[in-house]
């Protein structure tokens, strides 16, 4: 589990709500597709940045060596430059599964669509009332 708060607000940024009508489940696919990119763009950031500290590190490693100091603390250098590039690489991984679930999320998006589009457009536009779901289902 990780330790990580992505939001402090203490608010989903996609509330699931009852609300199970067509429209609002498309924006709610919506809604998560587009937090789905943002996340990965911005862990692809994070990535980028740790990366880039990570050979800053090493580099500072290498002063430190040429310095004379004690070889502890280019060791202990060293293995901070080492643990940013794991760390890169496990954000590298996060940000691919948050593209995938996106690519996901668009494609239920569009499946939902194609199964209650047409079953929306007539429920939405006629005039009298139409049964809740499950009516006929007894």
């Amino acid at each position: 589990m990780s330790d990580l708060a992505l939001h402090t607000s203490g608010k989903a940024p996609v509330p699931a709500g009852g609300d199970n009508r067509y429209k609002a489940v498309q924006k709610k696919l919506r809604k998560l597709g587009k937090a789905l990119d943002v996340l990965a763009d911005d862990l692809e950031t994070l990535r980028q940045d740790m990366r880039a500290n990570a050979a800053r590190t090493r580099g500072t490693a290498v002063d430190i060596e040429h310095a004379d100091l004690d070889s502890k603390f280019v060791v202990m250098t060293d293995r901070v430059a080492d643990a940013l590039g794991a760390a890169a690489n496990s954000v590298k991984d996060l940000s691919t599964t948050a593209r995938e679930v996106a690519t996901q999320t668009y494609q239920a998006k569009r499946l939902h669509a194609k199964l209650y589009r047409s079953l929306d457009d007539i429920r939405s536009n006629r005039s009298e009332k139409t049964p809740k779901a499950g009516f006929f289902t007894r």
